[in-house]
């Protein structure tokens, strides 16, 4: 057998030039091109057949894993959710009872402030 070489491809290329003109010649390219294309999906399609069933099941896999994390960090974050609201609440009722306790002393001091000037 004997190869091409490039002055045979140079010679090749320039009678595909003259046979179907410069405007045809991308759209003979693109062609055989979708056609390798389709050719190769075809052949790869055939090969992987017995591969599908074995790829199936380890997705199925990888899916009950990826939900069974996302169950555990959900878990997690209801558990921070809740420790944010205890302590949310906590710190409204300390502020409360601190407002509370102002109110009162103030109440005293006024009250103090009233006996001192009648006395």
């Amino acid at each position: 057998m004997s190869t091409i070489g490039i002055p045979g491809l140079i010679l090749i290329l320039i009678l595909a030039l003259v046979l179907f003109g410069p405007k045809k010649l991308p759209e003979l390219g693109r062609a055989v091109g979708h056609t390798l294309k389709e050719f190769k999906n075809a052949t790869r399609s055939l090969t992987s057949d017995d591969d599908d069933d074995d790829e199936a099941k380890r997705k199925e896999q990888a899916k009950d894993a990826t939900v069974a994390k996302t169950a555990v960090i959900t878990e997690k974050d209801a558990f921070d959710r809740e420790k944010i609201e205890r302590e949310i609440r906590e710190r409204l009722e300390r502020e409360r009872i601190e407002k509370e306790i102002r109110e009162k002393m103030e109440l005293e001091r006024s009250a103090m402030e009233k006996e001192q000037q009648k006395a």
